[in-house]
């Protein structure tokens, strides 16, 4: 596990367009996971755009934090 959020970037820039599994951990135990795609990476968020089918796409974004913490897992294919 990366030790600063530099590293976290660094390891995340190596994977942009790679297919992800998603994995959030969200308030009251409940946890979401979701397939993607990292698109792109920010100063301070990255963006994954999960879609389902060809004609929605949903984005979300996430800081480098959320890795560090533990709130936010990816797992790269």
């Amino acid at each position: 596990m990366a030790k600063n959020i530099l590293d976290i970037r660094n390891e995340l820039n190596g994977n942009v367009g790679k297919p992800v599994k998603l994995i959030a951990y969200e308030s009251r135990n409940r946890i979401t996971e979701k397939m993607g795609t990292l698109t792109n990476l920010y100063p301070s968020v990255f963006v994954v755009e999960i879609g389902e089918d060809n004609e929605s796409v949903d984005r979300v974004s996430y800081n480098y934090i959320d890795i560090l913490t533990g709130s936010v897992k990816l797992d790269f294919e």
